[in-house]
C-alpha cells in the first residue's frame, strides 16, 4: 500500500483507490497534455466519469477513487475505455474483497 493508497496498473489507466470514511464514493480523474489536446482529454474524462457513474453500485463501501490516463489513451474508442476500466475496477474488487475476507467483514 502506497501512502495515498492501493495502485492498480492498466495498459491505459492508472488507478489509485483507499478508503475514505464518508460513505460515498469519490472519483478524481487526471488526464495530462501528453494524451492530447483539450478537446481530447474531455472526452475521455467525461468517458471515465460516466463509467464510474453507471458501476459506482459495484463499490459498496466509500472509496476515494483516483483515475491517471496513461499517454495512448486517446486513440481508444469508447468501448476500448470502458474495456480497460473494466479490467481494472475487476483487479480492485477482487482486492477489496480479499481484504473483506482476510478482516472477517463479509
Amino acid at each position: 500500500m502506497s501512502r495515498y493508497g492501493e495502485r492498480v496498473d492498466g495498459e491505459h489507466f492508472i488507478v489509485v483507490y483507499a478508503h475514505n470514511g464518508l460513505g460515498k464514493l469519490r472519483l478524481g480523474v487526471a488526464v495530462s497534455k501528453r494524451v492530447g489536446r483539450a478537446v481530447t482529454r474531455n472526452r475521455v474524462k467525461r468517458l471515465v466519469r460516466e463509467y464510474f457513474r453507471l458501476h459506482k453500485v459495484l463499490f459498496a463501501d466509500s472509496y476515494d477513487v483516483k483515475v491517471i490516463a496513461k499517454a495512448g489513451t486517446s486513440g481508444l474508442s469508447s468501448w476500448q475505455i470502458k474495456g480497460a476500466l473494466e479490467a481494472i475496477v475487476r483487479d480492485i474488487l477482487r482486492d477489496c474483497k480479499h481484504e473483506a475476507v482476510s478482516a472477517g467483514t463479509h
